[in-house]
């Protein structure tokens, strides 16, 4: 029986293990980089390279850049008494796009899922409660998923917290500004009712 040449089947399997992407993805992708001209693959290697070699992980905030500390814990410009703890470094590029938050980050990389085997000491908790006992950090804003797994971690991380007398607040949830009731799930519904707040004339 024939079958691709052994590159490829090299090739589809190192994609393959990547997150996502399956045995037909796997083999789509191949194809695609066929395709492609030679240097643009090499651009592609070239940036893959780069990654492994320029990016690495913040010994303070566990996020992601080209420098330890990341440029956001070198700001000196920005609140070290305060920290937004989120899942993934993609959660904190959203919230610093929306350019009004002013202090530090922490990264967990997940959360607490008991069903995937993933417990408190698989992310970055630990690290994130000896940091917050260190640094003398006296607000931290948890900005987890809203869904059962972040729910669960943002009140793990909160029990671990509260002993040291920090503030420990969780992101608001509800109406999206533009959404119409009708469009909105009960859950989204309820999240707003319950966190609803008075009116104020300007």
């Amino acid at each position: 029986m024939k079958t691709y040449p052994q590159s490829m089947l090299n090739l589809m399997r190192e994609l393959g293990r990547m997150p996502g992407i399956g045995q037909k993805s796997a083999e789509r992708i191949a194809h695609y980089i066929l395709r492609l001209p030679h240097d643009e693959v090499m651009q592609l290697a070239v940036a893959k390279r780069n990654v492994k070699q320029n990016v690495s992980y913040c010994s303070i905030c566990c996020n992601i850049g080209e420098s330890d500390p990341c440029h956001i814990c070198a700001d000196h410009g920005r609140d070290k008494t305060k920290i937004c703890v989120v899942e993934q470094p993609k959660d904190l590029i959203a919230i610093e796009k929306a350019g009004f938050y002013e202090g530090t980050y922490h990264v967990l990389f997940g959360h607490i899922d008991p069903l995937e085997n993933v417990a408190p000491e698989d992310i970055n908790i630990d690290k994130l409660v000896n940091r917050a006992r260190e640094n003398n950090i006296q607000k931290v804003i948890i900005a987890t998923n809203p869904n059962m797994e972040g729910d669960v971690t943002a009140m793990y991380i909160h029990e671990r917290l509260e002993p040291l007398g920090i503030k420990v607040t969780q992101l608001a949830r509800g109406m999206p500004s533009g959404s119409y009731l009708e469009y909105a799930n009960s859950a989204v519904i309820a999240d707003a009712i319950h966190g609803r707040k008075l009116i104020q004339k300007d």
